[in-house]
């Protein structure tokens, strides 16, 4: 978002905030939002913000993104069934009656070897299906004019909350599923086929993706759109909840999400333009977020716009096949499960 390494970067954790959301991004930092509107894009966000709620400087809409859906508040997007999301600075609501939570037990005397036991953590209205819905929306209005969709899906996040239409392949699957119970009380929501949910929630975001790319071509723009698939951090280390053994998530690498080892911070990255970026082409090249703002400016040729005091660098040549310097270092720093510093 800022071009800063975690190290340099003001927002390092997801400390909470009254009367939700998290510590706010402040309004001196410069985002990639804000450059790119100065380049005369239209910019929308839509997914999960969890830099700053509607009331503070880190709102959004106040932070480079004339457009903003989805949820603002890490904790809020645990449940993908809520009673409300964010539509820029109001409420939007669904129809949940009554929400689902992103934690809960069975209830008292409930039998956990009995599905119709899981059915209180299935709602009606799938909010990951509205905010994709938002953004292909956004894409159709601004189709005549430079714009930048951020979208950070909040699936396949747990809980694990997904339609049963997405869901009921895999049951045809037959994998030795043991139910989620939450037994010992911590974790999310349960779910009577876990490894069948997650598989179903991976797919729903294969969907989302599909809907997008889909509509870039019905619009015309595929020659001249880029497109950035990448991932936060590795998978959860909630095993009962997403068996990371059965999918080997991260095999062969160690670690898991909240460790530094490769485990926890080596994600795939995909990049897409057509006519520009060799199909099927493969880098090694060690790279972090903090080098999208430059990159991204360098794509648009506005390599010049990018603040002097920022750590990420361009990786265009990279992406379009030439050699590059590698870099001096990437560092890492987490705050959580008692500190982690790295340097590559």
């Amino acid at each position: 978002m800022t071009g800063k390494h975690p190290g340099h970067a003001i927002v390092r954790s997801n400390k909470s905030m009254k009367p939700e959301g998290q510590f706010p991004i402040p309004a001196s930092e410069v985002t990639i939002g804000e450059l790119l509107q100065k380049e005369g894009y239209v910019t929308g966000a839509f997914g999960k913000w969890g830099l700053g709620n509607v009331w503070s400087e880190g709102n959004p809409t106040k932070q480079g993104f004339n457009r903003f859906f989805g949820y603002n508040c890490q904790a809020h997007a645990h449940s993908y069934y809520p009673a409300t999301l964010w539509s820029d600075n109001e409420r939007y609501e669904l129809n949940n009656k009554p929400p689902v939570p992103g934690h809960a037990s069975l209830p008292k005397g409930a039998d956990p070897t009995d599905s119709r036991s899981y059915d209180i953590f299935k709602g009606q209205d799938y909010a990951p299906d509205r905010i994709n819905d938002r953004a292909l929306a956004f894409m159709r209005k601004n189709k005549n004019k430079p714009f930048f969709l951020y979208y950070p899906t909040v699936i396949p996040h747990v809980a694990l909350h997904v339609p049963d239409e997405e869901l009921k392949p895999y049951l045809a699957q037959k994998w030795n599923d043991p139910p989620f119970t939450r037994a010992k009380g911590y974790g999310y929501t349960p779910h009577f086929t876990p490894r069948a949910a997650y598989a179903a929630m991976i797919s729903r975001v294969d969907r989302y993706i599909g809907n997008v790319l889909n509509l870039v071509k019905e619009l015309g723009l595929e020659k001249n759109t880029i497109v950035v698939f990448t991932s936060d951090n590795g998978t959860t280390h909630l095993k009962l909840e997403v068996d990371y053994d059965f999918f080997e998530s991260v095999k062969p690498l160690r670690g898991l999400k909240g460790s530094l080892y490769e485990g926890g911070v080596r994600v795939p990255l995909i990049v897409k333009w057509p006519g520009k970026i060799k199909p099927g082409s493969v880098s090694d090249y060690c790279t972090g977020f903090e080098d999208w703002m430059p990159t991204l400016l360098d794509l648009i040729n506005a390599k010049t716009k990018a603040p002097k005091i920022i750590d990420g660098i361009s990786i265009a040549p990279t992406l379009f096949g030439e050699a590059q310097p590698p870099r001096a270092f990437l560092y890492r720093e987490f705050t959580g499960y008692g500190g982690q510093q790295a340097v590559w």
